[in-house]
């Protein structure tokens, strides 16, 4: 339906009608969050396996040294094998941590704010430093730049990517802009993944800042939603193959294979750059929990197993995400007016788009019945959508029966809110 071309009678009437469905809603008392892209228990399920695979009378194997010991700050290097296979580099590339990707970035950013790049001013000590910030994006790459005084620049999407006329345009210029967020494949939110094009462009751009880093946050690499991937061309290489080797820091994690709350995570890099990390590094930890790496390692083993589980998490969330989806079909055709959203091949959101002026309204709604959706604003920088239109949804934490109710007080919240803005416009 295109409500815009209703008559104000016609939409007073749908209005009323939806007003009568929330008063119904309200009466159910309900309580779901679908705010954060979250694995469920099903999931979680999948790798408790791996708690069994070693003992107290196990044979632990060495690298150098016992695994239980201090040392090897680089990581167990059959797992940085392992994550180089999944991202397109030699296991040479690659560093192993503790479970948290997002600890990496911090880490890496503060090494710039504290020592510079590779010999670089320290960025703390110049005047200004920005970051340019592709969005709707992820929530949590914008707070975590934003607490060192770093200033966001949103920088608009397209179904390839960040728009790279303006991306080029602002690096070649300002020298104070050192870095752009990424999430190149199955993007947080949209679900997008970036084109040979855009990434090619990333890579040999012209920048003002010799320092300049793109932060590519890979947590979606592995994460399909169907048999088939998306392919995403391989910006290490792009990079090699343009002059650039330094330009860019890759991040991933198991976080989202096995457990999230303790995986495995990792940095890759050129060995330049390892290297100036572990110049610093090397006071801060004396080594990671190489047992848990054994661990992910002796259960994960290579990449057809990283596959297989993978397609074991498919299998539980890939039905909700067909739940949300056809209900908004049902409810609003292919054409709508006051509601579009993506339809994503991977990852872990869809994003919803209403009538401009209307996200907030539909948020405060769904909240006052009981839904609780991400905060209108986070997929922005500094939590503005200049817009107020973008909302995302988060299906897998939550049960298919649960997310068939949430579907249907978000889609009750829309058309009150946006019907009511047709109708003041009237």
């Amino acid at each position: 339906m295109i409500y815009r071309d209703k008559t104000k009678d016609f939409l007073e009437k749908e209005l009323a009608k939806e007003k009568a469905n929330y008063e119904e809603i309200l009466k159910q008392n309900v309580k779901i969050d679908i705010s954060r892209g979250k694995p469920c228990k099903e999931q979680l399920d999948l790798s408790m396996e791996m708690l069994n695979m070693i003992n107290s009378v196990a044979d632990l194997p060495a690298e150098g040294a016992d695994i239980r010991n201090y040392g090897g700050i680089e990581g167990l290097y059959g797992l940085r094998q392992l994550f180089g296979e999944m991202l397109g580099v030699k296991a040479e590339n690659v560093l192993v941590g503790g479970n948290s990707s997002l600890n990496m970035m911090y880490d890496t950013i503060q090494r710039c704010m504290q020592f510079g790049v590779n010999g670089s001013t320290p960025w703390n000590k110049l005047e200004k430093v920005k970051f340019l910030c592709p969005a709707p994006g992820y929530d949590r790459h914008f707070s975590l730049t934003a607490v060192f005084g770093i200033e966001l620049i949103t920088i608009p999407m397209d179904e390839n990517g960040p728009i790279m006329d303006v991306v080029e345009k602002l690096v070649a210029d300002d020298e104070a802009i050192k870095g752009i967020w990424c999430v190149p494949k199955y993007s947080n939110p949209t679900g997008i993944v970036f084109s040979d094009e855009v990434v090619d462009r990333l890579a040999k751009m012209p920048t003002k800042a010799q320092d300049f880093r793109i932060f590519w946050d890979n947590a979606y690499v592995v994460h399909d939603l169907y048999d088939s991937t998306v392919p995403l061309k391989n910006i290490y290489t792009a990079c090699l193959a343009n002059g650039n080797p330094n330009r860019v820091f890759i991040f991933a994690s198991t976080s989202k294979i096995t457990f999230p709350g303790a995986g495995v995570a990792c940095f890759a890099s050129s060995e330049e750059n390892l290297k100036d990390a572990l110049k610093t590094m090397k006071f801060q930890t004396i080594g990671p929990d190489k047992i848990n790496q054994y661990l992910h390692l002796k259960f994960l083993q290579n990449m057809d197993g990283v596959r297989a589980i993978m397609k074991k998490h498919a299998a539980i969330i890939r039905p909700k995400f067909d739940t949300i989806l056809n209900v908004l079909e049902d409810e609003f055709g292919t054409d709508s007016d006051i509601a579009n959203w993506s339809n994503p091949k991977g990852g872990y959101f869809i994003s919803y788009n209403v009538l401009n002026g209307c996200a907030k309204k539909v948020y405060e709604l769904c909240k006052n019945a009981g839904l609780v959706i991400t905060t209108v604003g986070d997929t922005f920088p500094y939590g503005k959508d200049d817009n107020d239109s973008n909302i995302r949804i988060a299906p897998t934490f939550t049960n298919t029966n649960q997310l068939d109710t949430a579907c249907k007080i978000l889609v009750c919240s829309t058309k009150i809110a946006c019907i009511e803005k047709l109708i003041s416009e009237k």
